[in-house]
């Protein structure tokens, strides 16, 4: 699709609709790029987005209609079983839009987005920034495909995004980066829970089978008591062993890679460097956001078929 020039003659009004730590995020990120003017944030309780609007600047929004009438590109950084319909109603106001992961709660709602956003050519941008920095590192050039990803993620109990599950939350991060590596979506998803709440994964693993041969297994776990965030890629050639949180990597591919990549702006501040980069999307200065609607429902699908392997477990 080519959304070439559609904003580049002006300053793009931006706007986040929600109020919480990402939207907070979301809206520093805009009101620091010279293109935009920050119109302001929306979130259904008056308050949070008053206070939101005072620490960020731009006005508090409670009517979403009002809001969507002030700006041209908006961020949905709300509970995620909200994005899909707050994104379709963004999308079906004529609005460029960026959801922050996941996608939506449901393939038929991530699905819808992408349909609406193609109808109208407008840009539709998923939140899995960990894309930027995988970029960063150079992970994306490397000249052959993983034979094998191992991927973890834990964390304590924090109640966010507590209505949906960890594969959601959590794990659809490393599904994503799993389907950009493979350069393809899993032939097959399966996954067995290690903790459940009311039917929902709090802690499980998972593993996906791909064309070819390559496999990949992924755990996360959000009632944990320590962090820790790994991935091991394995190639044909070595591996490259990956720690987020040390923001440190091992490479025995022979293959360069960017030891410094903590310090490309993607590697250190990788939302603002997807906020702008989505800005360049929307202005014409690149030809795509770093993760399209489309890639990010194939992360949504992945996710969805662990936990639907999750229920027939706890069934």
């Amino acid at each position: 699709m080519d959304f070439g020039g559609i904003l580049d003659m002006r300053r793009v009004r931006a706007g986040v609709i929600g109020a919480g730590v990402f939207g907070r995020h979301h809206a520093r990120k805009y009101a620091s790029d010279p293109r935009v003017v920050f119109v302001g944030v929306y979130d259904n309780a008056e308050e949070r987005a008053v206070s939101a609007a005072h620490e960020v600047g731009g006005a508090p929004f409670v009517d979403l209609e009002i809001m969507f009438d002030a700006v041209d590109v908006v961020t949905v950084a709300t509970p995620p079983e909200t994005h899909g319909p707050l994104a379709l109603a963004a999308l079906a106001a004529g609005k460029h839009v960026l959801v922050e992961k996941p996608l939506a709660a449901s393939e038929a709602e991530g699905a819808a987005l992408v349909a609406e956003a193609a109808r109208r050519n407008l840009v539709l941008a998923c939140g899995h920034q960990e894309r930027l920095v995988f970029s960063a590192m150079g992970l994306f050039d490397m000249p052959e495909r993983p034979i094998r990803i191992e991927a973890a993620r834990a964390g304590p109990w924090t109640g966010r995004s507590a209505d949906v599950s960890v594969t959601l939350d959590l794990m659809v991060h490393d599904m994503d980066l799993a389907i950009a590596l493979m350069g393809q979506p899993p032939l097959e998803t399966t996954a067995a829970p290690q903790a459940l709440r009311a039917g929902m994964a709090d802690a499980l693993t998972a593993r996906a089978r791909f064309r070819g041969g390559a496999t990949a297994e992924f755990s996360a776990s959000r009632v944990s008591e320590a962090r820790a965030r790994t991935m091991k890629i394995i190639y044909p050639s070595g591996v490259v062993d990956i720690d987020f949180v040390g923001r440190t990597f091992r490479n025995t591919t022979g293959f360069p890679l960017n030891a410094d990549f903590a310090q490309d702006p993607r590697g250190r501040d990788p939302l603002g460097a997807n906020v702008h980069a989505f800005l360049d999307a929307v202005t014409g200065a690149a030809a795509r956001p770093p993760v399209t609607g489309a890639e990010g429902l194939a992360a949504l699908r992945m996710a969805l078929a662990a936990d639907r392997s999750v229920l027939v477990h706890a069934a």
